[in-house]
């Protein structure tokens, strides 16, 4: 890997302007990235303290930009002379922009003004995959992606090799045109409304190394609904994918051919979904620890975050057809069916061990935050996405008593907190057979638990896709890329976390 330095002056002009620190109060010390092939660092301050410290950070996290903490630091040492130098491992960092900052004493004042640097990834550019499908145009409208965070390599140039003549591809890889009514169709598709443009694009590095993604942008007609079909994720990233090798780029391939337009995150560490919409070019919502929402589409309001839980509201088309979202992530423990299956308490004893774990309180304040929402979802559909670290009572029946310790007819606050407010679980609506159908996401790493060793691990359907209003399930599946290797053999493997996602696949009314 390659470390680059950019230019700091336009980054701290900016935060200047958005009022980071008052400019009487701009730090006096400096820092700036030495010659080499590692992040070494050169600092120098008049307020020296054995706890001072350069911490590194994700530039689309943002860091301490404003003096607080926001996330923790991907890497730090600490910087306790005057002067001197500090080197930062990259070993754990993939590809792309960070910022470091010069911080006092164990927090986060600032004591020089922070710098951006890029780490291009060694050898040939390349993108992850071949072909993309990107989200909907519309003809007459004006229209704009992003392929820039896709490639690896450094100081990509891209350019049109072919492709309808409305597409213009710019240096920094951003597409741009108005789709014409002569869009061409889609191969073996008849429908009027089902048209496509392709464009090829190469991208080329400072080394000359080159790489070609063919881009595929589905157009509507100009009456037609920008977005009648509306695939939902839910995906646990476990601590954001770090736990296994390359997983940005094993990432960004899988959400790009899985098909999704919305993607509840969690266990992001308040820095992951940024990095996962800057690389797709789409929008997000990072929230301040474990919950994030990356979207095709604009997110247009930001609800916050209410006990465990986070909302967004996504404009599919305008002011013509949006949804709300709301993402949670509940408590881990106590684990219900560790309860039932290692311990054999009884079920009024687990229900109020749920209540214990805070995951029915948290419930309960996210469907009190959304309830609004919920009464009007027939004009706004909401969708309720996340981990819920607990099973549904669809899926313990008499018929997989046997499956479930021996137990079954368990009211899972979780699942049924959310039936009552007027949700569908859309994985049980397009596979109503628990037997059949189990859908299971915890977990494709954990065989056993609490490793290679021990009792066996009780497996369940823990992440859900819920809906209310008018959309329709078309579709719906738990996935997992490959056959992963269990943990703690799993450093290699394509699939990046240790739960299987869940991906809905919905018809939105016209």
């Amino acid at each position: 890997m390659r470390v680059r330095f950019l230019i700091p002056t336009v980054l701290t002009a900016l935060l200047l302007a958005l009022g980071a620190f008052p400019v009487s109060a701009a730090p006096q010390g400096t820092l700036s990235l030495t010659e080499g092939e590692d992040f070494t660092f050169a600092y120098s301050t008049s307020e020296p303290h054995a706890t001072n410290w350069i911490g590194l950070y994700r530039s689309s996290g943002g860091g301490p930009v404003d003096e607080e903490y926001v996330a923790p630091s991907l890497v730090w040492e600490y910087a306790p002379e005057s002067e001197g130098t500090v080197r930062l491992s990259a070993d754990s960092l993939e590809p792309g922009s960070y910022t470091a900052f010069l911080l006092a004493r164990d927090g986060y004042a600032w004591l020089a003004e922070p710098i951006e640097v890029r780490l291009s990834a060694g050898g040939p550019i390349s993108f992850p995959v071949e072909e993309a499908t990107l989200h909907n145009a519309r003809q007459g409208q004006a229209y704009e992606a992003h392929l820039g965070g896709l490639v690896s390599g450094a100081g990509a140039e891209f350019t049109k090799v072919s492709g309808d003549a409305w597409v213009e591809v710019a240096a920094d890889g951003t597409l741009s045109g108005t789709p014409r009514a002569s869009a061409r169709r889609e191969p073996g598709v008849s429908r009027p409304d089902r048209s496509s443009a392709t464009v090829t694009v190469e991208a080329t590095g400072e080394d000359g190394s080159s790489a070609r993604l063919d881009a595929t942008i589905p157009v509507r007609r100009h009456n037609e609904p920008l977005v009648d079909e509306l695939g939902v994720m839910s995906l646990n990233t476990w601590h954001g994918g770090t736990q296994v090798n390359g997983y940005h780029e094993k990432q960004v391939r899988f959400l790009l051919e899985s098909g999704a337009d919305v993607v509840g995150l969690q266990e992001t560490q308040g820095t992951h979904a940024a990095r996962l919409a800057q690389a797709l070019g789409w929008h997000h919502w990072q929230g301040s620890g474990s919950l994030g929402v990356i979207s095709r589409y604009p997110i247009v309001e930001e609800y916050g975050e209410v006990n465990a839980s986070g909302g967004v509201r996504i404009a599919l088309d305008g002011e013509e057809s949006q949804v709300n979202l709301w993402n949670v992530h509940l408590g881990y423990t106590p684990y219900g069916p560790y309860d039932f299956c290692f311990d054999g308490m009884d079920v009024d004893r687990v229900l109020e061990r749920e209540a214990e774990s805070g995951r029915t309180p948290q419930i309960t304040d996210t469907l009190a935050a959304m309830s609004d929402q919920v009464d009007a979802a027939d004009e706004v559909p909401v969708l309720l996405v996340g981990d819920f670290n607990a099973p549904s009572h669809l899926d313990w029946t008499d018929e997989l008593r046997e499956k479930n310790c021996g137990y079954a007819d368990v009211p899972w606050p979780t699942s049924v907190l959310p039936t009552e407010a007027g949700f569908t679980d859309s994985y049980r609506a397009a596979n109503p057979d628990p037997v059949s159908s189990p859908g299971l996401t915890w977990s494709p790493l954990f065989p056993f638990h609490e490793g290679s060793t021990g009792p066996v691990e009780p497996q369940d359907r823990i992440d859900f896709v819920y809906h209310a209003g008018d959309l329709t399930v078309r579709e719906s599946h738990d996935l997992v890329v490959g056959d992963p290797t269990p943990a703690p053999e799993h450093a290699d493997n394509e699939w990046t976390t240790d739960h299987a996602a869940v991906l809905t696949f919905y018809s939105l009314t016209s």
